[in-house]
């Protein structure tokens, strides 16, 4: 497998789980049950996830009331996006 798709692989699969660990939150405080801490959330978005994650604040509402949410997924994305270009560029 190149590496080029390794990274790819990687990353459909770390926004999935970003993704599903909104829903799985936003399902767990509609019930009142142990939450996933915020720490994890952004954790995920930290190593690759961030899209996943924008994605599900938006799908299952969630977390969009949160100003560190609302401004720190959107600039962890930026900030990934930054490194990836330069990266292309500087290589």
């Amino acid at each position: 497998m190149k590496p080029a798709s390794i990274i790819i692989l990687y990353l459909i699969i770390i926004n999935l789980l970003a993704f599903l660990l909104m829903g799985l939150d936003k399902r767990k405080a509609k019930r009142h049950k142990w939450r996933i801490p915020e720490k994890t959330l952004f954790l995920s978005a930290i190593i690759g996830g961030s899209i996943g994650a924008l994605l599900g604040m938006q799908v299952f509402r969630h977390k969009t009331k949160h100003a560190s949410f609302r401004i720190g997924m959107p600039c962890i994305l930026i900030v990934q996006i930054a490194l990836a270009v330069s990266y292309y560029i500087f290589r």
